[in-house]
């Protein structure tokens, strides 16, 4: 199996955009393992109707939208990380993490935690407001110190070279490229955004 994680330097902004469109660019599956908040389209959802792939069921599927420890202390459960094993099968996969790194999964374990016990390659999509430097270059390091292999930063909004530029020279990390807004958002129109990612660089390391 070749597995990709699509992670993020914070909630809100786009990394599930950017799955949907590494999934229909790969011809992947796409599992999101926690899912928090089920009132409106899951992220799972959003994938499907953006890439038509294959989605797996989510390990966890919690009411709450908030963090996923609270989500389920919410439900009486706790979150137990043996359950979030990646899934084994041929194909390429593409696993979403819920929010940052740093969310807590229970009162013991990160989110980071899991993604470095996954040992698969990870994808850092950051947006491109003011505020990524710090909240990007903080996630890479994160990633670094757990052992990740980082193929690199892709960007969501509208474009900022110099942030960009500054972030991918002073995190030591590839720029793959800048998803813009898109608006209306489809199937087709995200394809056709998507050909601005790096692509290769990240098949290559399935």
């Amino acid at each position: 199996m070749s597995t990709v994680i699509v992670t993020g330097t914070d909630t809100g902004i786009g990394k599930t955009i950017f799955a949907a469109g590494l999934t229909a660019a790969l011809g992947a599956r796409y599992w999101k393992p926690v899912q928090s908040g089920l009132e409106e389209t899951t992220d799972s959802e959003i994938v499907k109707a953006l890439s038509d792939a294959e989605i797996l069921p989510e390990a966890y599927r919690l009411n709450k939208p908030a963090s996923p420890h609270l989500s389920a202390e919410d439900m009486g459960i706790e979150i137990d990380p043996v359950r979030l094993a990646l899934p084994q099968f041929d194909g390429p996969l593409v696993v979403e993490g819920a929010g940052g790194l740093m969310v807590p999964l229970n009162r013991q374990v990160f989110f980071l935690d899991v993604i470095a016990q996954w040992q698969a390659p990870v994808v850092l999509v950051a947006r491109t407001a003011l505020g990524t430097i710090n909240h990007t270059t903080l996630s890479l390091m994160a990633l670094r110190n757990a052992g990740c292999e980082v193929l690199g930063v892709a960007f969501v909004g509208d474009a900022e070279p110099d942030v960009e530029q500054t972030i991918a020279e002073m995190g030591n990390t590839r720029h793959l490229g800048r998803l813009p807004f898109v608006d209306p958002l489809s199937r087709d129109t995200l394809a056709s955004a998507f050909s601005a990612i790096d692509v290769d660089t990240i098949r290559s390391a399935l």
